[in-house]
């Protein structure tokens, strides 16, 4: 049985969730806290698997209960987050401090998307508190104006594509933002080809997190948006609100985002952005799947290979949820399976 404490300051969304929760045979609520004041004292107190922790809340707020339950008691806490820009910002500062995810609701319809959230919840708890907290080094955050960081030593490896790489395509989802931010600081300023990043993440998310990581970075790093021409030297964050490929016109790549639904689940997709990556650099990719739970990417990564490019998967050690890499690695298109730590040395090296 997975053990649930449930933060919220709301009396209908502790009902609600622990209902929810309750349905299924593996998960138990052992307990509910009104703030953030509560939590800790209950997360000491009970030692459950998983907390979800409300943002806002009287007495004590959710980041204030986090940075405590993180330093004095570590567990792993998913967020209940508002898709506000501002819910985004605080929610992108929780999961710096520690919280291995989140779970967007829309205020405006509370009722509804309740219920709407409750596959993906219950699927996060079970992965998550089966999975434990993942030990990680702490992300240094850089200061304006960006900061110059020293050059990684990596260990030299033998390429075995004939053909330069052109493009970076990377993939993740839970424990995504985290894993970036240990990757993308540490690419050097002369970085060579485009980067170009599928996170799972709501509208009104990926833009924040595009600026928050390009002040931790020396490569410049954005959302990216409709119809601009990809560049070296830039990483490109996908948005939230649809799905991004790259096509070609003349010798020009540029981004195109759709926001039909189409036949992928997960915003952005993985896959899509992988699958376009392969069709316009065909043997000159080299795709990397990092953290996540599904399987979004395999087939992405699967083309790329198909074309003659290259893929890498951060080994299970290192994720906070082995899903995404799982399935490349099981597939056998893996060239090569990277600690995240070293996963930027690689990438160095291969580009």
């Amino acid at each position: 049985m997975i053990k649930v404490l449930v933060v919220d300051d709301s009396a209908f969304m502790r009902k609600a969730i622990t209902a929810m929760l309750q349905e299924d045979p593996e998960i138990k609520v052992i307990g509910t806290a009104r703030d953030g004041v509560e939590a800790v004292q209950m997360v000491q107190e009970l030692k459950p698997d998983v907390v979800t922790m409300d943002v806002e809340m009287p007495r004590m707020d959710g980041i204030t209960a986090l940075k405590e339950i993180m330093q004095k008691y570590p567990v792993p806490v998913i967020m209940v987050s508002s898709l506000t820009t501002e819910g985004a910002k605080v929610t992108l500062e929780a999961l710096e401090l520690g919280a291995i995810d989140f779970i967007p609701k829309n205020l405006a319809e509370l009722s509804v998307n309740i219920v709407k959230i409750k596959g993906m919840l219950i699927e996060k708890i079970k992965t998550i508190g089966k999975r434990g907290i993942v030990k990680r080094r702490p992300v240094v955050k850089a200061t304006e104006p960006k900061i110059e960081i020293p050059k990684v030593e990596v260990p030299k490896v033998r390429v075995t594509t004939e053909r330069k790489i052109g493009i970076v395509s990377i993939g993740t989802s839970t424990g995504g933002p985290k894993a970036l931010q240990e990757i993308i600081p540490k690419l050097p300023k002369d970085f060579p080809v485009p980067v170009v990043i599928a996170q799972h993440m709501p509208p009104n998310f990926t833009k924040p997190f595009a600026e928050r990581l390009d002040q931790l970075s020396q490569l410049s790093v954005k959302e990216a948006e409709e119809g601009e021409p990809i560049k070296p030297g830039i990483v490109y964050i996908a948005p939230g609100r649809g799905h991004m490929r790259l096509k070609r016109r003349g010798i020009e790549t540029f981004v195109s985002i759709s926001e039909d639904k189409e036949e992928f689940i997960y915003r952005p997709s993985v896959d899509v952005l992988m699958l376009s990556v392969a069709e316009c650099f065909p043997g000159r990719s080299l795709g990397v799947i990092l953290t996540g739970m599904g399987n979004d990417g395999a087939k992405g990564c699967k083309k790329i290979k198909e074309t003659g490019g290259r893929v890498f998967a951060q080994n299970e050690e290192t994720c906070v949820v082995y899903g995404m890499p799982k399935a490349v690695v099981e597939a056998g298109i893996a060239d090569k399976v990277v600690s995240l730590e070293e996963m930027a040395g690689e990438i160095i090296n291969a580009v």
